[in-house]
Parts: structure tokens; sequence; C-alpha cells
């Protein structure tokens, strides 16, 4: 629980969670503030407390922070990385563009790892959305009514292996396996777009037509903050598992997000795959 007298500020990407963290806020009578980046305004947002902001200007940023009294901040949601004017940048940003802007050239886990320490050393303490939002951690076990094959079983030690390599590269969380085979691996991209390219393209490299479907298998990177960049999954991920010819996802137990668990279960059992939550390390 936050101090009562703090104002979480809510750095606001795309898609569900941070429009779910904000309803938690409003539930619990906690204040907060949406910080919209570079124009970004989802429908959602409208009469809700908010401010504007640059990425080249975070001096203005934390000053209008400070202002509104945010002392935590959260990371919520998808966001794209920034094209920046130089011809913008403020005395912040030119302060801190020796450690910033290498960081941008690197993987996620080591931008977010930068844009943490400055926030704190700004005296604005980062907290994960999912110390509000417990409920949205994936539990372990089948979490519909669907249950994995002894293929598909194999299939997800493969993938969760292959995930973690990945993550270890600061690459990717997640990973789609079938019949052994590894048909695609997240990059920077993100999760639909890669199963995207499954549906697409995976068809053609099962060598048993009969044999397992395949699986995609979603893990913090090794290492990861989890504070500030947990995986997630949510209802359009078995959409998009559907189109792409899977039995199923499975995700690291305790360590990914379900945006709208009950939404998700539903999506899973209507189409007929799986979720499971998997105690992989």
């Amino acid at each position: 629980m936050l101090p009562a007298k703090s104002v979480l500020a809510i750095v606001t990407g795309a898609g569900d969670l941070p429009r779910l963290l904000a309803d938690e806020c409003v539930r619990r009578e906690q204040p907060y503030l949406l910080v919209l980046f570079g124009g970004f305004c989802p429908e959602w947002v409208g009469g809700r407390p908010q401010v504007s902001a640059a990425f080249e200007k975070p001096g203005k940023l934390f000053k209008a922070l400070k202002s509104a009294g945010c002392r935590h901040v959260a990371f919520a949601g998808a966001m794209q990385r920034p094209s920046l004017n130089p011809l913008h940048f403020d005395w912040k940003f030119l302060k801190l563009a020796p450690t910033l802007l290498p960081a941008l050239k690197s993987g996620d886990d080591v931008t977010l790892r930068v844009i943490t320490a400055i926030f704190e050393t700004e005296k604005v303490e980062v907290v994960a959305p999912h110390s509000l939002l417990e409920s949205l951690v994936a539990g372990a076990g089948v979490l519909g009514r669907v249950q994995p094959t002894a293929d598909d079983l194999a299939d997800i030690e493969r993938a969760f292996a292959i995930a973690r390599a990945v993550g270890a590269q600061d690459v990717g969380q997640g990973a789609v396996v079938a019949q052994g085979l590894c048909l695609a691996v997240e990059s920077i991209q993100g999760t639909d777009v890669m199963l995207g390219f499954v549906a697409q393209t995976g068809a053609g490299f099962r060598p048993d037509p009969h044999g397992a479907k395949g699986v995609l298998c979603k893990a913090p990177k090794p290492g990861q903050d989890w504070r500030v960049d947990m995986p997630a999954i949510g209802p359009q991920t078995f959409e998009n598992a559907g189109k792409a010819g899977l039995s199923g996802v499975a995700v690291q137990a305790g360590g990914v997000l379900v945006l709208g668990l009950e939404e998700t279960i539903a999506k899973a059992d209507e189409l007929g795959l799986f979720l499971l939550g998997d105690a992989a390390p």
C-alpha cells in the first residue's frame, strides 16, 4: 500500500494495464496522475488527472511530478522507443544524455534500468503495477478447461529454455515451439507480431501435419526488474495464438501478468487452447 498522501504517477503505455491500474487507484482512493508521452492519449484517459510529457524534456516532467506530489511511479503498458529531436532537449536531458542515449540503443532491460535509476535519483520511487494488482499475476497449473498433451509439455520445456536464452541477451520474453522446432522468438516488435509471423509461416515448418501444433511460452528475462517490465498476456494473445494454429500458451507462474484473467480464460476455452502456469525457473 502506498502512503495516502503520495500521488502515484502512472507512465501510460498501450494496452489494458494502465487503465486497470488507474481503476484500481480509484477503487482504493489512491491519488494518481497519468503521464502521457509524445501525444499518446487513448480514449479512456478522458476526464482523468493527467500531464503531457515530452521525452526530450525530463526536467519539465520532474518539475510537474514534484508539483503534483508524486513520490511514486509505475510504468504500465507498452511504449515505443522515442524518435528524439536534439533541438528540443532541455538542460536535464543534456545532463542525462551521456548515460541515457547509449541505453536507448540497448535492449529494453538496460534501457529501463537506466530510466528507473533516473526516477529514483529524482526521489520518485518506482513501484510495480502488480503490487497494487496482485490478482493479475498468473498462478500455477492449468487455468482453463483444456489440458496440454504430453507432446505439448515437451514443446513447453523447449520453448521455456529458448525464451530464457533469448531473455539472457535482453532480446525478448517469449518463444514459439512446435514438435521441438523453434518457429519464432520474441524481439522488440513484441508478442503479437511474433504470433502473426507464425500464422503466416509456421504451417510449412511442422514436420508432422498431425503432430503437436505448437505452444507459446512467456517468461521474464533472467535478472529482469519485474517492477518495470513484467511480461503480460491477455485475450488478444489467445486470439493471435489461435490464428497461428497453436495448442496453447504457457507462462511462468508468478512471473507473468494476465490482463483480465476471467476474460483470458474464457477466450482460451472458447478457442480450445490451454493456459498453463508453469513453475519453470
